[in-house]
């Protein structure tokens, strides 16, 4: 795995033995990252179910402020740390260790980017409720592309959907 574009262009990054986690593919982060490209510099970005971290570090690579971490296992955790060293991001990276739903709504931020496990299927509904209740200025959920996610989902509207392969990109906005 390796950061795409930006200041870390083609740095690799550890990664995770063994299926405890699902890592973006390369070129849908790409695909992500070209429809942020307006709003990412200069912004506060939240990678929830972090895994390596990798969608966070492209984030900051492009120009984000800060980017959060949140992650509940203890190996992906490490890679998210050695990575984030590697690349001397400390200053502008926070790791949280704990569960997503725990831990999010203490961050205010303006892009949060969701990425829970496909066969958690409730965990998707309840991420997405408790960031209704005070909305990110953008919520962007990767998903399996046959999970069929809400319209709306209190304050937060779907706005656009883009669908590569197995994996659908949904954006929210309030």
């Amino acid at each position: 795995m390796r950061v795409i574009a930006g200041e870390f262009r083609s740095r690799k990054l550890a990664s995770i033995p063994g299926n405890a986690t699902r890592p973006t593919p390369d070129r849908l982060r790409e695909t992500l990252f070209d429809i942020l490209t307006p709003r990412i510099e200069g912004a506060t970005f939240l990678d929830a179910y972090a895994g390596t971290g990798a969608v966070g570090i492209e984030a900051l690579s492009r120009g984000a402020r800060h980017a959060f971490f949140l992650e509940k296992n203890r190996a992906a955790l490490e890679t998210i740390r050695q990575n984030v060293a590697a690349l001397k991001l400390e200053p502008r990276a926070t790791v949280v260790a704990g569960p997503v739903l725990l831990t999010i709504a203490r961050y205010r931020v303006g892009i949060v980017f969701l990425d829970p496990p496909y066969d958690s299927e409730r965990e998707y509904a309840a991420v997405l409720e408790a960031l209704s209740a005070t909305p990110p200025e953008l919520t962007v959920v990767q998903h399996s592309v046959r999970l069929g996610l809400p319209e709306e989902q209190g304050a937060l509207r779907r706005t656009r959907m883009v669908k590569q392969g197995d994996n659908a990109l949904s954006f929210y906005m309030a």
